[in-house]
């Protein structure tokens, strides 16, 4: 006998690899986009004239935008598919990225960059349906872990790209420039990607309005792995976000002393630590479903630690050697954020896959843009005290753990059960 597939399982392949690197394209155009500001926070002060709350808005109002999409997108996805919404989420990013280019006050600045945020919620839970519907579920975890990988690549683009020509054509030049990437990505989903293989496509939906949306959204709810996807990612991604989007630059500059190009090494290395980890925590958690767990609390606790010896480390700087450090442990935060959807995955059946994926990508969402906005106002109250600002950190950290340790038990007894009604339905095809 051969080895049990799950009925309609899609085969991956080259052509999988192919479609799927279309819109994963998409996806990493995307985080250039939307980390561009990470290394433009210091000019934007002097840009716009304003302080630490008003720079902060900028990513604030992106991720407010961007998490308050999440449901509504993964509702779309599951009602239009991947091809239409990364379309349109496409058009919506460049255009904002257009638009930050050209601003000529603050106030066109924060529309602009809530019109990117609009669209760059539209890439990564299409992408993750994507990739459910051209590879074999046994693929999922590796699959999620490489499309953060390419998220972090692009981010890695940012710091090194996008930083240099900052500095070297204007800003101007630098944001309208990058925003051609834009076309480009645009170009290729509408000619080359695919929502599905042949001989894979979707049980149709037929039209049911507000209470079609309702059930999709308390039907996902109700499962505990997708409420604790959901508190696995809010626990895990956001000391790492609110590094590399916009508070790690100023920290090291202005806070540790450092030269603007020593700072950007270290945040290319929270970006290189992220790429390495990714591909090992996805190694791990395809061949040992049950490490996902002791992986996240484990990144969460290793963070907590260096975060807290980084701020109360004797004399006014902290050395070279534990920045290196904390940068280095940060970059395990987006792995293990990608976990959270290796929770909400198992939990729900194929139809509702896009509105789990943005109910889980809203928790470290929300986390990061809570502690933007209070690393911000505790800038400005403190006289620009970074170890009372950064000790915000803890506190969603602590809140995020008491969820996990809450909901892990539920969760567990309702994957197995899963797993065994699965097994009875799975299709032995003889040798």
């Amino acid at each position: 006998m051969r080895s049990a597939v799950l009925p309609g399982d899609p085969p991956g392949g080259r052509r999988a690899v192919a479609v799927w690197g279309i819109g994963v394209s998409v996806y990493f155009v995307a985080v250039i986009f939307r980390t561009s500001l990470g290394v433009a926070g210091l000019d934007a002060v002097d840009r716009f004239e304003v302080n630490a709350s008003a720079l902060s808005t900028f990513s604030i109002l992106q991720l407010l935008v961007y998490a308050g999409m999440q449901i509504p997108v993964g509702l779309l996805v599951d009602r239009l598919g991947t091809k239409k919404v990364l379309a349109i989420g496409t058009v919506l990013f460049t255009a904002g990225q257009l638009g930050f280019a050209f601003s000529p006050s603050y106030g066109t600045a924060l529309a602009s960059r809530a019109l990117l945020g609009c669209g760059d919620a539209m890439t990564f839970i299409s992408v993750l349906r994507l990739g459910t519907r051209w590879f074999p579920a046994r693929r999922g975890p590796l699959i999620a872990q490489l499309a953060g990988l390419a998220g972090m690549a692009g981010n890695l683009v940012s710091t090194l790209v996008l930083a240099r020509l900052l500095h070297g054509v204007g800003w101007t030049a630098a944001f309208a420039g990058s925003a051609g990437a834009g076309a480009v990505v645009l170009v290729l989903t509408l000619l080359f990607l695919k929502d599905h293989p042949e001989g894979h496509e979707p049980e149709p939906l037929p039209h049911q309005g507000s209470a079609y949306v309702r059930r999709q959204i308390a039907a996902s709810w109700r499962e505990p792995g997708t409420r604790l996807g959901l508190w696995v990612h809010f626990t895990t991604q956001f000391p790492a976000m609110v590094f590399l989007l916009l508070w790690g630059m100023p920290f090291l500059v202005e806070a540790q002393g450092l030269s603007r190009a020593t700072a950007g090494e270290l945040l290319t290395l929270v970006v290189l630590s992220n790429m390495v980890v990714g591909l090992v925590y996805g190694q791990v958690v395809a061949r040992h479903h049950e490490a996902r767990l002791p992986l996240a609390l484990g990144t969460v606790a290793a963070t907590a630690a260096i975060w807290a010896t980084t701020l109360l480390w004797p004399g006014a700087t902290a050395p070279m050697w534990l920045l290196i450090v904390l940068c280095t442990v940060l970059g395990a935060c987006g792995p293990a954020s990608m976990l959270g959807f290796d929770f909400a995955r198992p939990a729900n059946p194929p139809e509702r896959q896009g509105t789990a994926s943005g109910i889980t990508n809203m928790g470290g969402f929300v986390a990061s843009m809570t502690t933007l906005f209070a690393i911000g106002v505790l800038l400005d109250a403190t006289g620009d005290d970074y170890t009372v600002a950064f000790s915000f950190v803890f506190v969603l950290q602590a809140l995020g753990i008491s969820q996990i340790l809450r909901l892990r038990g539920r969760a567990a007894r309702r994957e197995r059960e899963r797993l065994v009604a699965s097994r009875v339905e799975t299709v032995h095809v003889p040798a």
